[in-house]
């Protein structure tokens, strides 16, 4: 019987990782009995990382007090693994989701509620910490996060600074003698999706800031904001941070390279090695994976790219169920089908509440469609074959 392996990212806001399995395995049974299936925890470093390590590791999810990126009290939860080690998400205490679309002010927004759950890591012994950034609300470069480990962001007059967006263009300096003593005695990673720079076009700013309620005023604004911060970091730590992936959730990827001396690794490709993928794959006849928008990120370190890879590596198939396709947006290589869960007109509004239900219809189309294939290939309807008498 067919083996099926389901890799897909959460489709944000709707379905996790692990719905989206069971939809499949649903129908993947009814269309061929006596299969098997097995679910992966996927992420990419964003919505679901840090329970993806925590089932993988055999840790445990924790929670604490903390504060949305509006600066609302709230309470989080990260993964705590053996030997000392933590995952956090950015996304759990400054994520876009915890705001609502009217309350979305990126200048106003902060990281701190991060700096909040690294600190509580710490507390609870952690050295080995590793961050996974987006989803987020924010666009301030990591100040509010820095700021909660105890760094100090000083203006033209040596003020203290809020540490959010619109404190990008005020800061002057960076005073680092109170940051907290475990830092340098812990190990950073920070787990990213994108390879976007901090500053220009692909930067910080100009893609990301949209996403989240900012006008063409406004990321102009963060954009110089963000220049000037550039500077800052620059003339601080003696070198650039306007590198791949520096751009990430909003300049975080930056600030923890600068702040932390972290190191940054594609998040999705530390997954799909956590997790044993390609061991995985040795015996696998389909793979299945998705995510929520297939669109121009998508090649770019997205959990939909990475499965496609290692699969086409092995030689197995992979098909990709996805929300819905950008105009315009090619799939992957290794991905040899898409099946989209707006396969029709409908508004977001509708596609959202129905998520559920659109995506089992769509599990059920894609089994079908496979068990047609498979009929067709079956020795009765294949032309004879002439066995060669064995000698």
């Amino acid at each position: 019987m067919p083996r099926f392996l389901f890799a897909s990212d959460s489709f944000k806001g709707t379905l996790s990782s692990a719905q989206t399995a069971e939809l499949l395995a649903a129908a993947a049974r009814r269309h061929f009995p006596g299969c098997r299936t097995q679910a992966i925890p996927m992420a990419d470093g964003g919505e679901g990382t840090a329970r993806a390590f925590a089932l993988a590791q055999g840790g445990r999810m924790v929670h604490s007090a903390a504060h949305d990126a509006l600066g609302r009290p709230i309470v989080a939860s990260y993964a705590l693994l053996p030997h000392g080690r933590a995952v956090i998400e950015m996304a759990a205490a400054a994520g876009l989701p915890l705001v609502a679309p009217a309350e979305r002010d990126v200048e106003a927004a902060s990281t701190a509620g991060v700096g909040e759950l690294i600190k509580d890591a710490l507390d609870r012994g952690a050295r080995d910490v590793t961050i996974a950034l987006g989803g987020s609300a924010t666009n301030d470069g990591g100040m509010g996060c820095m700021r909660a480990l105890g760094f100090r962001l000083l203006g033209a007059g040596r003020e203290e600074l809020a540490g959010r967006g619109g404190d990008l263009a005020l800061v002057r300096a960076i005073d680092r003698s109170h940051a907290d003593a475990r830092l340098s005695r812990t190990s950073f990673t920070v787990m990213c999706d994108v390879d976007n720079p901090l500053l220009g076009p692909d930067g910080a700013a100009r893609t990301f800031a949209p996403q989240k309620g900012a006008d063409a005023a406004c990321v102009e604004r963060l954009e110089r904001g963000m220049a000037n911060y550039a500077r800052v970091l620059e003339r601080t730590f003696g070198e650039s941070f306007d590198v791949p992936g520096a751009g990430a959730a909003g300049g975080m990827g930056a600030g923890c390279l600068a702040f932390l001396g972290a190191r940054a690794e594609p998040g999705v490709r530390r997954v799909l090695s956590l997790v044993g993928f390609d061991r995985l794959l040795q015996d696998a006849d389909l793979v299945v994976t998705g995510e929520g928008r297939l669109d121009a990120q998508t090649a770019h370190g997205k959990v939909v790219a990475g499965v496609a890879a290692a699969c086409a590596r092995a030689g197995v198939p992979c098909v990709a169920v996805v929300g819905s396709v950008e105009p315009g947006a090619t799939p992957p290589a290794g991905v040899t089908a898409v099946f989209p869960t707006a396969s029709g007109p409908m508004t977001l509004d509708y596609a959202l509440s129905h998520a559920t239900e659109l995506y089992a219809q769509t599990a059920e189309r894609l089994f079908s469609a496979l068990a047609a294939g498979a009929r067709l290939g079956t020795p009765e309807t294949a032309p004879p074959r002439h066995e060669v008498p064995p000698r």
